[in-house]
């Protein structure tokens, strides 16, 4: 998208959504001022920030995706499936200038990778915010090179908004996103780094991102050429998602999730559940089945502290239960 059909483009887009204003990301747009304001912004996030999203592209293996550089010596973060299998690959700038770069370390359990710019030089680079505190509604900017580099335009601009968070590391937003495009940035409307993409959706727009937090914890390891975990289709197989070690039953009669096992050494062990034992809330919030109690254990990190209310013998009981990793409990086993 050329940069002078961006206000024709956001504005149709705001006309037809009703999504909050960036000054308070969740409340609703009021005014035509609000959507100027809005539309001001993005224009604002996409211009500082489009010639750190670079293109990475390798030979050897004919593949092509995005990244975005995040410090000015030329730290590269990207999504792994993107550089899986390479050792370098060439970093083509959205004027066209080409460099080369080293793979580093790789998270694939997060999709999360890093690349050396191996050139010396001071790159253009872009801040890194938060994305743990994300939430359904908020405003974001995604760029990437869609369909890979392309000398007659800049990366695409695309709008959109959070649509959910989770599983693990992941969050959903409704940005158009295509091939090429993943391992490229997602910006809140300050400007700031807050996932990268990872998974494009088969409507185009309902796709999953990387949140920069996950970088952040595993940013040393990375940094240092390490490579770990598995690259899953499913995000809720993610090995390092946590767990609580339990076996659901299913029970149409009941509201709530019953405990049919209990894996010894876990951390529904560990906390004092027993099978038979009746899930019903998860910190205050109700769970009516097992769909519901995945969706809700996903948005927690391993190593959480959770308190569990539960029904034992139809009396009601609170358990505080500190979550593990799925392949810690896996390896104890």
């Amino acid at each position: 998208m050329k940069m002078s059909k961006l206000l024709l483009s956001t504005c149709l887009f705001l006309s037809l959504a009703s999504g909050p204003a960036f000054l308070q990301a969740r409340e609703p747009s009021k005014s035509l001022d609000d959507l100027i304001s809005i539309e001001s912004k993005v224009k604002q996030v996409s211009a500082k920030n489009m010639a750190a999203t670079v293109a990475l592209v390798s030979e050897k293996l004919g593949s092509s995706g995005s990244g975005v550089i995040t410090t000015q010596d030329g730290l590269i973060l990207t999504a792994a499936h993107v550089i899986q299998g390479a050792q370098e690959v060439t970093v083509v700038f959205p004027n066209g200038r080409e460099t080369r770069g080293k793979v580093l370390g790789a998270n694939y359990s997060k999709d999360i990778a890093m690349v050396q710019i191996l050139e010396k030089g001071s790159w253009p680079f872009v801040e890194m915010g938060a994305s743990r505190k994300m939430e359904a509604g908020d405003w974001v900017v995604a760029l990437g090179h869609s369909a890979g580099f392309d000398a007659a335009r800049t990366p695409p601009v695309r709008f959109g908004h959070v649509v959910s968070k989770g599983p693990g590391n992941f969050f959903t937003t409704d940005c158009t996103l295509i091939g090429g495009d993943s391992g490229g940035p997602l910006f809140d409307l300050d400007g700031r780094i807050v996932g990268i993409h990872s998974s494009i959706g088969y409507s185009l727009t309902n796709n999953n991102h990387a949140g920069i937090d996950g970088f952040k914890q595993d940013w040393d390891r990375l940094k240092a050429g390490e490579s770990w975990g598995t690259l899953q289709m499913n995000p809720f197989a993610n090995p390092e998602l946590p767990v609580l070690g339990i076996g659901m039953g299913l029970d149409r009669r009941i509201n709530g999730v019953p405990v049919e096992t209990i894996f010894p050494r876990s951390p529904a062990a560990a906390g004092g559940m027993r099978v038979g034992d009746i899930i019903q809330k998860l910190d205050g919030e109700e769970i009516r089945d097992g769909s519901e109690l995945m969706q809700v254990l996903a948005k927690r990190q391993a190593g959480d502290s959770v308190k569990m209310g539960i029904s034992r013998d139809g009396k009601p009981m609170s358990l505080d239960i500190i979550l593990a990793r799925r392949e810690a409990l896996y390896e104890d086993r």
